[in-house]
Parts: C-alpha cells; sequence; structure tokens
C-alpha cells in the first residue's frame, strides 16, 4: 500500500535542519505502518519502539535526559548498533510515556544526528490535557486516510491513478465511466487502510461494513477509556450527531439536535476531545473573504464532518445496493457524502486553510473557501451534473477572487468566471487561475 506522506518523510530524511518528526492523525489511519516502512525501504536498519505498557522505556525514560544513556538501552532493546545516519528510531504510542515524548528536545539539541520518528494514538488528546510538549524543538506531518488517488493504487489501478496526475483532460474524460465506478467504491469503503486492505484481499462489501463497524466501535470505546468520564457522553452525542448534521440542506452545526435546550459552552470540550483526537474536522464559517481568511473566522457557525467517507456512510448504514444505482450514491443525504469526500481530498494538501461562506441574510452559502497558498479558491460541491453554481456566481460577483471552481459528476469545462473540476479529478482544482 503506497502513502503519499512517505515522500515528505523522505525530504525530511535529507534535510539539514531536520528535527524529530512527529506524525499525527487518528488511531487506525496507518501511522505504525508508515513508519515501519518508512524505515525498511529508506535506512539500512530501523529501531521500533512501543510504550504502550512498556515498563522497561518507562524505566529509561525517568531518569536525566542523557541521550548516550538512552541510545544505549535503545541498542539493547533493538539487539544491534544504532548507526545515527542509517538507522531509523521509531517511537509508538509516545503519549503513554510522556518523558519520552519530552525527550524529543534533548535528541534535538544534543544530538540531531540522529533520524527520528514518533506517532501515538489519541496525541492531541494527551498535549491538549498537559503532556510536557518539546516546542519548537520537534517538526511534525499529518497522515490521513487514503485519499482517492491513494485507494486507486491499492486496487491495483495506478495507471488510472498516474492519469489524475497529468493534464491530459481529454484522456482522464475518456476513462470517466471507469474512474466514476471506482469513485463509488471509495465512497462505500472510505480510506482507512485496514478497510481498504480487507476490500483488496476479499472485494467484499460485507466484510467491509463489518471491519468499518468494528472501527467504529473502537472510537466509542475509545471515549469511555480516555476522555474524562464527565464528557464520555456528550462526546457520543456530538459523534453520532454528525450525520444527521449533514443530512439537513444547511449543514451548519446545530446544537439543538443533540437535544432540546443544548448550549454551545456545554459541548465545546467534547468538541474538542474529537478534533484532538483526529476524529473530526470542524470547518469554521468565514465573514469576509480577504487574507489572511483565518482572521475573518465566525467562530459560533461551523460544520463538523467525520474522519472518513466510508465510515459515514457505515454510521448512516448505507446500503450497498445503491453502488447498483447510476449516480444514487453521489446524492445520498443531500450530497453529505459528497462534501465529506470532496472536504476528505482538500485536508490531505497540507497548504489548504478550509472554511466556508454564506451569506449574512442565508440567502447563498458556499461549501467550501480555501486559502492555498497565496490563492482565495471558492468551491462549489455538486452531487450530480447539475450545472447550475448559483452560490459560487453571487460570492464571485461580490469578491474580488479568481474563477470559482465547482466540483459536479460533469465533465472538465471552463468558463470566463468558473471553471468546472469533476469529482474524482479534484487535485485539477489547484491548476484554476
Amino acid at each position: 500500500m503506497y502513502r503519499k506522506l512517505i515522500e515528505e518523510l523522505k525530504n525530511w530524511k535529507n534535510d539539514s535542519y531536520r528535527k524529530p518528526m512527529i506524525i499525527r492523525g487518528a488511531r487506525q489511519v496507518g501511522k505504525t505502518w508508515l513508519m515501519k516502512e518508512f524505515g525498511r525501504t529508506c535506512y539500512k536498519r530501523s529501531v521500533y519502539i512501543s510504550m504502550d505498557e512498556n515498563e522497561i522505556m518507562e524505566e529509561v525514560f525517568r531518569d536525566a535526559f542523557d541521550i548516550k544513556r538512552i541510545v544505549a538501552a535503545l541498542e539493547i532493546e533493538a539487539g544491534h548498533k544504532i548507526e545515527p545516519e542509517s538507522t531509523l528510531i521509531i517511537f509508538d504510542e509516545i503519549q503513554e510515556i510522556p518523558r519520552a515524548l519530552k525527550s524529543l528536545k534533548y535528541f534535538c539539541e544534543n544530538a540531531p544526528e540522529y533520524h527520528i520518528v514518533a506517532a501515538g494514538s489519541l496525541l492531541g488528546v494527551a498535549l491538549h490535557e498537559g503532556t510536557s510538549f518539546p516546542v519548537g524543538k520537534v517538526d511534525f506531518c499529518d497522515l490521513y486516510p487514503l485519499d482517492f488517488e491513494e485507494f486507486l493504487l491499492a486496487c491495483g489501478e495506478a495507471q488510472l491513478a498516474k492519469l489524475l496526475g497529468e493534464h491530459d483532460k481529454q484522456l482522464v474524460t475518456s476513462y470517466k465511466n471507469r474512474y466514476v465506478d471506482f469513485l463509488k467504491y471509495y465512497y462505500y469503503i472510505g480510506g482507512m487502510p485496514e478497510v481498504v486492505s480487507r476490500y483488496v484481499d476479499t472485494r467484499d462489501l460485507n466484510v467491509v461494513r463489518k471491519t468499518q463497524n468494528r472501527l467504529l466501535s473502537a472510537y466509542e470505546n475509545d471515549f469511555s477509556k480516555h476522555a474524562p468520564t464527565e464528557i464520555v457522553t456528550r462526546i457520543k452525542m456530538v459523534w453520532n450527531s454528525i450525520p444527521t448534521q449533514l443530512a439537513k440542506e444547511n449543514k451548519k452545526f446545530i446544537y439543538g439536535l443533540l437535544r432540546e435546550g443544548a448550549r454551545a459552552k456545554e459541548y465545546e470540550v467534547a468538541i474538542t476531545w474529537l478534533i484532538d483526537s483526529g476524529l473530526i474536522y470542524k470547518i469554521n464559517r468565514i465573514k469576509k473573504s480577504d487574507f489572511p481568511l483565518r482572521a475573518y473566522q465566525d467562530f459560533a457557525a461551523f460544520k463538523l464532518f467525520v474522519v472518513d467517507v466510508g465510515l459515514l456512510g457505515a454510521m448512516c448504514k448505507l446500503s450497498a445496493k445503491v453502488l447498483l444505482n447510476k449516480n444514487a450514491l453521489f446524492e445520498e443525504f443531500k450530497g453529505a457524502l459528497t462534501e465529506q469526500y470532496v472536504l476528505q481530498q482538500l485536508v490531505t494538501n497540507s497548504d489548504n486553510d478550509i472554511f466556508y461562506w454564506s451569506a449574512d441574510n442565508a440567502t447563498a452559502e458556499l461549501d467550501f473557501l480555501v486559502q492555498n497558498e497565496d490563492r482565495i479558491i471558492p468551491i462549489e460541491v455538486k452531487a450530480e451534473e447539475n450545472l447550475q453554481a448559483k452560490s459560487l456566481r453571487t460570492f464571485c460577483n461580490k469578491n474580488s477572487v479568481g474563477r470559482g471552481v465547482r466540483v459536479s459528476m460533469s465533465d472538465y469545462r471552463e468558463q470566463d468566471w468558473m471553471v468546472n473540476v469533476p469529482l474524482y479529478n479534484l487535485n485539477r482544482m489547484y491548476d484554476v487561475e
């Protein structure tokens, strides 16, 4: 299974200003696999240390941060010598031993020749709760579920995936039916590595759904096991409400759907916990389209999405039979799956800062407004071949931005104020000027 993030890790390996790398991401998005694969393919050797219930490592990091002593202990665990330039040191579940996390500061300052990558489930939650953190002494990268191109690669469709990265729009359109078929399966299966792997091995959608349900159960167990007892119920209420929230015509998060009379301050901590765990994305409304977008956020208005489109479908009990209908899957739940899919592709680009826009009088709403480097890209999402884009036109007429982007099931086409990009070739939106 190929993950694009490994290219970023290769660049990090060769960076003379390299610091210990922390890989962030939700549980089960493939962080452990990625670290091990990086070590296997890019180093002569790797040392894998899991901090989970590791009493020996607890003892090693309890004393002063003597790097020579720590490395000696790691060599004993590994059973071989650690050569700084040719050995990758992997710390997994690093949040379980806070002093191991703190030690990254001393590796950075006193022994930068060592190559260290670290990750952990619920690491974001641990940091938010006050775990000592080596501020400014580590690098970060984020791992998400497989995007659509990675899904194609996992399914053995390397040529189709490669074609999406090229500029031959006419040839891409020639294979539209194949892309649409795979996109349907991606909507149902999603990008969680274990789920994709089960599908590739079995081609059985019943196995896919069982695997998804098992992951959802594991997440709910995490709520009870790791979250403060007083907010567990609220976390579950927020989590389970997201499909209903996204199925509305206006997908703005409404506290009243949790329970009658619910107020923001009662659920803010629960939402923050889910964000820190990597299980949801929070997309705030923008009041004004100007640089930087982040300065014009309306914190009282936002949308919540889950980590993966396949898991959203499983939460909604989406039947596999919908795959047999022409384009019904893309229109399910008022296009909620399609909007989830688009966001899931957008977040994988670290240059994107993502928001949404709606008019003050609620007469128009733009699904996404993305700041990408020095550009602001307005995006309207259509779940079918609907060629209307009223909100997009309204926004473009009122704001000094370049051409807008409509993503839909229609083919690539250009107009003076807007470009239509096919849902299956979303990366082409960055070509719009």
